[in-house]
Formats: structure tokens, C-alpha cells, sequence
């Protein structure tokens, strides 16, 4: 696995409060990465970092493998939404999309088509020719999430992204990103875990500013190997079911009558154990749903 972003040992003071202190993380290329933390964990600071917005005291950055941000190095292919990023009020959405499509080195025609495309994609293709200064608040935020992909960098960085979005505008939002996932780098600093389960292949938890470790979502979560089936009434003999499946564990939330099923993929697939599992549950109780592994907001809420 190639890395698009590798820090070590990174150092930024504010006077004597130590934003990061010490923080090694390296970024997956061609994946999305969700950073995730308290506030003043060092998650802003990190990226501003990476982006060459803020000298570091201390510590290596190497950014798509030619060492620390550098304007004639990495001039069109990084991007960046800061989380307090405003557009000027009496810009244009295209208007400001090309400019910026133009810094990106795309010549006048393309930056115009990039640009139209990409409203488009967000919703805004019959506001591209608005004042910002007419725009809601969402909108405008759509037209800053645009721009980070204008001229297609790299890498993007995105700080709380969908924040202010209405829930609509949130599921279109998600699928924008996903759609470049595999083929750009993008990190993405959310408290929203929800948007970090669905968006993220891999998770880094920030805390107080020091090293980072990075996890796969589906091994933090346990999508490949946890089964939940939430029952109207508990089955009739847990034994039972040990029996018929002897590869998989099983434990019976006797509250919400929510029965876990624990399995090794490798072992038997998930459709295989539905397949075996349901017919016999059903002649005992009803199936109210069934998911896959569990959220990540439960499996690290504890670290906040």
C-alpha cells in the first residue's frame, strides 16, 4: 500500500499549548481517510499543516512522496476546504470555479466545462451565475466542496465537509466524493461518525495531538464478521442455534431481543449463515431487521 501523505513526529505550539505533539500518521493513496477526535485534538492542525498553511516546529511531512508542501511542487495537485472557508459575496459560483480551474493549469474551455460539470453534480447548475451573497448557507458550502475538486488534484482534504447541508443535499454530497474515491486521495475530519462510516475506507483517531493509528472502518466496525438480527420475541433454545451453526458464536440481548451472531468469513459467508440461520428462526419468532457489523460511533465513542 503506497501512502499520498506521511507525517512524523509532527510539533505545532501555540505559544505553550501544543497542537500537535509528536503526531505520526501516514494516509493511504487512492483511499478515503477519515480523521476523528475531540476538538483541539490536532485534526485542523494536521491538515493546515500538510497543505503548508502552518509551519510546523518540528517533525517530516512528505506529501505525495516529494517531501513537504512546496508551491512549484504541489501547485495543482492538493486541495483543501478549511472548515471556516468563505467565498468573497459578489463572486459567481462559475465565475469562481474557473479562476480557480485556471490556477489549476486547465486551459479557458476546459476550466468553463469543469466547472459547469461540476455545479451541475452539486445542484447549483441553475445558481452558477448567483451572487455568492444570494446563496444559502448550504449551497454556498456546495460550491466550496466543488471547487476542492476542480482541475482534479491529487489529494483533497476536507475539514467537517457536509456540516450545514440539508439531509438531501448530505446523501448527494456523499455520493460526489464516493464517486472519485478510487481514484484520488481524499481525507476527510468529521465528528460525524455516520459520515465517516459511510464514506471512509480507512479511520485515524487523533487524540491530544499525537500519533494517529489507522484502521480499516470494516475492522473497526466488524462488518465482515458480526450478524444482528432484531427479533419481535426471543427464539425458542440459544443452544439450538450453537448447534446448527457450531462455527459461529451467539449472544441474545434479552431487552431489545437483538440476537448477535459472531462468524469468521472465512469459515462460512454471511449469505450462507442467513441462509441456514432465517428459515429456522422464523418458526419461532419474526425478523424485524437484520444488519451488518456494528456502527462506528459505538465501537469508539469510549476514546472521546
Amino acid at each position: 500500500m503506497t501512502n499520498a501523505v506521511t507525517t512524523t513526529d509532527l510539533v505545532k505550539k501555540y505559544g505553550s499549548n501544543l497542537a500537535l505533539n509528536g503526531l505520526t500518521i501516514s494516509i493511504p493513496s487512492y483511499a478515503v481517510t477519515g480523521l476523528v477526535g475531540a476538538n483541539g485534538a490536532g485534526k485542523t492542525t494536521w491538515m493546515m499543516s500538510v497543505a503548508g498553511f502552518l509551519k510546523t516546529n518540528s517533525g517530516k511531512i512528505n506529501l505525495l512522496n516529494s517531501g513537504p508542501f512546496k508551491p512549484e511542487i504541489h501547485c495543482g495537485r492538493i486541495s483543501i476546504l478549511p472548515q471556516d472557508s468563505a467565498l468573497p459575496e459578489e463572486s459567481y459560483p462559475l465565475e469562481t470555479l474557473v479562476h480557480y480551474a485556471r490556477l489549476q493549469g486547465l486551459r479557458k474551455s476546459a476550466a468553463i466545462k469543469t466547472a459547469k460539470e461540476i455545479l451541475s453534480e452539486v445542484h447549483l447548475a441553475d445558481r452558477m451565475n448567483s451572487t455568492i451573497r444570494s446563496l444559502s448557507h448550504g449551497m454556498r458550502k456546495r460550491v466550496m466542496i466543488a471547487q476542492c475538486f476542480v482541475g482534479f488534484p491529487e489529494l483533497i482534504l476536507l475539514d467537517e465537509p457536509l456540516s450545514g447541508l440539508d439531509p438531501k443535499e448530505v446523501a448527494n454530497m456523499r455520493n460526489f466524493i464516493l464517486k472519485r474515491a478510487k481514484t484520488q486521495t481524499i481525507v476527510i475530519s468529521s465528528h460525524n461518525l455516520n459520515d465517516i462510516e459511510l464514506l471512509c475506507d480507512y479511520v485515524a483517531f487523533f487524540k491530544q495531538g499525537k500519533s494517529a493509528s489507522l484502521t480499516a472502518v470494516a475492522e473497526i466496525t466488524n462488518k465482515s464478521g458480526l450478524l444482528t438480527y432484531a427479533l419481535t420475541a426471543p427464539p425458542d433454545s440459544m443452544e439450538a442455534l450453537a448447534a446448527l451453526l457450531p462455527d459461529c458464536t451467539f449472544s441474545l440481548n434479552q431487552r431489545s431481543n437483538e440476537l448477535s451472531c459472531l462468524f469468521k468469513p472465512s469459515l462460512m459467508p454471511a449469505a450462507k449463515i442467513n441462509a441456514t440461520l432465517i428459515p429456522h428462526l422464523l418458526q419461532s419468532t419474526e425478523i424485524i431487521t437484520i444488519t451488518s457489523g456494528a456502527t462506528l460511533e459505538n465501537q469508539i465513542m469510549s476514546e472521546f
